[in-house]
């Protein structure tokens, strides 16, 4: 008998997941689709985060920044196929989970203790996505669903497809998938700031003719109350194809893509109410009870309707359009005893928001407050001081940001057998990686608060009873009926503004609210490592090994300058470079106590390289 050749077909068993995590050498978790479907998870986040040790941030109430171990989101590494996926955000490195749909996923690896094999900058863990892999045979699915968000009465709508086959000489193979979700919600949003300082205005001044402050001493209390209603409308779409071909039994390449797509449409109403500053209170403005709570002051309030350009991206609202795609190709070799794989990878993120406006009406008014720490509660103390169409105008402002990252992978890896000790297995790994990276940010801010329109003596705009408006108040308030939002200038009204016609509309570019906050910065890293793996008895395993990584960095940030009279007149580049070497060792431990309980001990080293807002030279 000269071979005989055992082949097992699966398209993604649990069983098969815990199997491998179970003969893993470091502290792994594995999910596979099967498990992922059993529950309504539209996207990978709130998949992953049903996996223990794993917390997530959450946005309007999705899954977006993964936690691990506790850790920030920035600590933790994300791959797509083992390449790293790039990040849209501007100020950090998260990778926002709420972007893949968990349909587009076949498998979830957490690495907990990474392996020095592994990026080396994943304090936290290391979180590998793998894609759909081509079927044995001729496979199609497809879903369909909807529901309803009982806030807005709106639908939602999601559906899936998949199509894959294999050759008939069985050496290539084709998938096809596609996914989309689209989810027209709201979420009803009641925040405060607490403090234990207050000061008001003795109303006598000092030497110096500055007015002199008296602090009263109360309990803690609620200085910034916030009702918020927010309108959103996310529409999520994943495209995906793979492909392989065997070249023969020991030789495949393989291309694998992805491109997500999400928009993220979205209203805010807010009312902000905050306690004036000590000098613009007098001694008869507010009350304190004998147990030290304050339960009368004056605050200053402010109407806010957050949203954008009346076009048919943006409809009237904040639009958040962000995409990521990545395309690899790769192969797996085998020579006599010797694995080789190889893969080069490009990846690209981007977060575009355009025509982002907001316009704000203030008034000032007393207010008594519950000193519920629960449910903390403003209540105008004269209803007619606080009638929304008093409000007068405050700002108008109109903002665009572009943030984008692309990544350039090239890695590889030979794997052999290598024996230490006699009857024992074991294995010598190696290879290097190469990761360029390029991240960039482009925004701007425009001010038309000095506009005709909004001008206090002949402003067609200048009072919010004198544009349109919607009461947002709703006594099935998820907070509670008692939080009640009041009226907003509209949407439409906000989006509708022409604020290229110049009669009407005066806007000042503002370089102090945006410049320091763009950068272009490349980041390489080149690494290399090597490992062995060996067994110490039938129970009794080590993985040990070094990773040694260089980076080098280039950024160019920007400088304002000022004129005597304090304004900015000029916008210049600063540039830096830096670089820096670590070497990393680590060991991992496996000892089977039984053939169901394993016990596993890690010691490794790994980085935390600095956000992008931390290493941009830049002076306010």
């Amino acid at each position: 008998l000269d071979e005989v050749q055992i082949t097992g077909y699966s398209i993604g068993s649990q069983a098969r997941a815990l199997n491998t995590q179970k003969n893993k050498q470091n502290i792994t978790n594995i999910v596979s689709t099967d498990q992922i479907g059993k529950f309504p998870d539209a996207n990978i986040g709130d998949a992953v985060k049903r996996i223990p040790g794993i917390t997530m941030q959450v946005d309007q109430g999705e899954a977006r920044n993964i936690i691990v171990r506790g850790l920030s989101p920035q600590l933790n590494s994300v791959t797509l196929n083992g390449s790293r996926i790039p990040s849209a955000e501007g100020d950090n490195r998260n990778v926002q989970m709420d972007l893949i749909p968990s349909d587009m996923i076949q498998t979830i690896e957490v690495n907990k203790a990474v392996t020095p094999d592994m990026d080396a900058d994943a304090l936290g863990g290391s979180v590998n996505l793998i894609t759909r892999t081509s079927p044995q045979g001729f496979r199609l699915s497809a879903t369909v669903g909807s529901g309803i968000n009982f806030i807005t009465d709106k639908r939602i709508l999601n559906g899936a497809f998949l199509l894959g086959n294999r050759s008939k000489n069985e050496k290539f193979g084709w998938m096809v998938s596609a996914s989309i979700n689209d989810n027209d919600f709201g979420s009803d949003d009641v925040e405060a700031e607490w403090t234990d300082e207050f000061e008001y205005n003795t109303g006598v001044q000092d030497s110096e003719g500055d007015d002199i402050l008296e602090e009263v001493n109360v309990n803690p209390y609620a200085n910034v109350f916030e009702i918020r209603e927010y309108l959103v409308q996310r529409v999520r779409r994943s495209f995906s194809a793979n492909l392989d071909y065997k070249l023969d039994d020991n030789n495949t390449i393989y291309f694998k893509s992805i491109y997500n797509w999400r928009d993220d449409r979205e209203n805010r109403f807010r009312l902000e109410q905050e306690i004036l500053d000590g000098e613009d209170i007098g001694i008869d403005d507010f009350t304190v009870d004998a147990s030290g709570n304050l339960t009368s002051f004056p605050v200053e309030a402010k109407r806010q309707t957050k949203g954008g350009i009346d076009n048919k991206r943006n409809k009237n609202r904040r639009l958040e359009d962000q995409r990521m795609f990545n395309f690899s190709l790769g192969g797996d070799h085998l020579f006599g005893n010797v694995e080789f794989d190889w893969m080069a990878s490009y990846a690209k993120a981007s977060e575009e928001r355009l025509n982002e406006r907001y316009i704000t009406y203030e008034s000032e008014y007393g207010i008594a407050y519950n000193n519920n720490e629960k449910k903390p509660l403003y209540t105008p103390l004269d209803a007619g001081d606080a009638d929304f169409s008093i409000f007068k105008f405050d700002e108008m402002t109109e903002e665009s940001q572009y943030t984008e990252e692309k990544d350039f992978n090239l890695f590889l890896n030979a794997k052999l057998p290598l024996t230490l000790l006699e009857d024992r297995d074991g294995f010598l790994k190696f290879g290097a990686k190469t990761r360029l990276k390029n991240k960039n940010r482009d925004n701007g801010f425009m001010d038309y608060s000095d506009s005709p329109v909004f001008d206090e003596v002949s402003g067609v705009y200048y009072l919010l009873g004198d544009v349109p408006t919607k009461d947002y108040s709703d006594n099935d308030y998820l907070a509670g009926g008692q939080y009640q939002v009041g009226s907003f200038a509209t949407a439409p009204f906000l989006g509708g503004l022409n604020l290229n016609n110049e009669d009407l509309f005066e806007g000042e570019d503002l370089p102090e609210e945006y410049a320091t906050a763009n950068y272009d910065v490349d980041e390489n890293v080149f690494a290399g490592y090597v490992m062995i793996d060996q067994e110490l008895s039938d129970k009794f395993s080590v993985l040990a090994g070094v990773r040694l990584e260089h980076t080098a960095i280039d950024s160019k940030g920007n400088v304002l300058t000022f004129n005597q009279d304090g304004d900015v007149d000029g916008v210049n580049t600063v540039e830096d470079k830096n670089n820096y070497t670590n070497i990393l060792p680590g060991v991992h431990f496996k000892y089977n106590l039984t053939d169901n309980t394993i016990f596993r001990f890690a010691w490794t080293n790994t980085i935390a390289r600095p956000n992008y807002v931390d290493l941009v030279p830049y002076q306010e």
